[in-house]
């Protein structure tokens, strides 16, 4: 099984699909990279040997901003966002839809699983 990026890519798929695991890298970029690399995008990764996988990992290595850096990079964005206090950063600290869609009544994505309304419990009527 290649490693590449901290990542294992799955041994029975195609290098170009495979490479999209990676956090950073869509099917675009997986493209440019196996062209760099001068590897077949059609062939399994079970199939690549040592040299290739190298020479995949030199090019993403080269280009970076791939897994961890990337991931640290987007949580320093919104992390200063809620710093300066602005609107977006205050959409983040709140859990709520951040570009403009609404919420009256979507976003359950977002807002995650309906709370609903508790309905009130009946006074147990207890006979002495």
């Amino acid at each position: 099984m290649a490693r590449i990026a901290g990542v294992d890519l799955p041994r029975n798929k195609h290098t170009s699909v495979a490479l999209t695991y990676i956090y950073g890298i869509g099917t675009s970029r997986s493209r440019r990279i196996l062209e760099q690399a001068n590897v077949d995008g059609v062939k399994k990764i079970q199939d690549l040997n040592e040299e290739e996988v190298n020479r995949i990992r030199q090019v993403i290595e080269s280009e970076g901003g791939v897994e961890g850096d990337l991931r640290k990079d987007t949580s320093m964005h919104i992390k200063r966002l809620i710093e300066i206090g602005s609107y977006r950063g205050y959409r983040h600290r709140r859990n709520l839809p951040v570009r403009g869609q609404r919420t009256h009544t979507n976003a359950r994505t977002r807002k995650g699983p309906r709370k609903g309304t508790i309905a009130q419990k009946k006074k147990s009527t207890a006979k002495t």
